[in-house]
């Protein structure tokens, strides 16, 4: 019974607990930790460490011009939440942003990071934002990395 203890605890924190699973979040998949607890309020999906030590928000919205390029609704995107500080680079072969920011946790307990992926196709808008905190980093902004640059917009045939 101790090995297994033992050796739980070893898998665990090798990383088996955030083993990734498929989602789909309106018309967008994404990869997130399947152990991860999921819920929904007012179309925003929060996914959140069984720890408490991180959490995500995704968002999925339309594009309300038509025609848009993909890269000019991503660049609108940026500027309206602060066009500072942002990597451009592609997520699911479509045009998106990175920004991570350090801030000062809501009850003063320590600092937490947030690293935020936008994205836009022309059609659908997407943002996944995770939060962890700075005490953790080394567990989970790999993990943010993985599910931020894992989205990927699904077209249906018709649409």
């Amino acid at each position: 019974m101790m090995l297994g203890s033992i050796l739980a605890m070893v898998l665990t924190a090798g990383g088996s607990a955030d083993a990734l699973a498929q989602v789909q979040v309106k018309n967008v998949s994404l990869q997130v930790p399947a152990s991860w607890n999921r819920s929904e309020d007012a179309g925003t999906y929060k996914f959140q460490a069984p720890s408490g030590d991180a959490y995500f928000l995704v968002d999925v919205g339309a594009v309300q011009t038509a025609g848009m390029k993909a890269q000019t609704c991503v660049d609108k995107i940026v500027a309206s939440i602060g066009g500072r500080g942002w990597e451009r680079l592609k997520v699911g072969a479509q045009p998106a942003a990175k920004r991570q920011e350090t801030d000062v946790a809501p009850d003063g307990s320590g600092a937490v990071d947030s690293v935020t992926y936008v994205g836009c196709d022309g059609k659908t808008t997407w943002s996944v934002v995770f939060y962890l905190e700075q005490t953790k980093k080394e567990r989970f902004a790999p993990l943010a990395q993985k599910v931020g640059s894992s989205v990927k917009i699904q077209r249906a045939g018709g649409k």
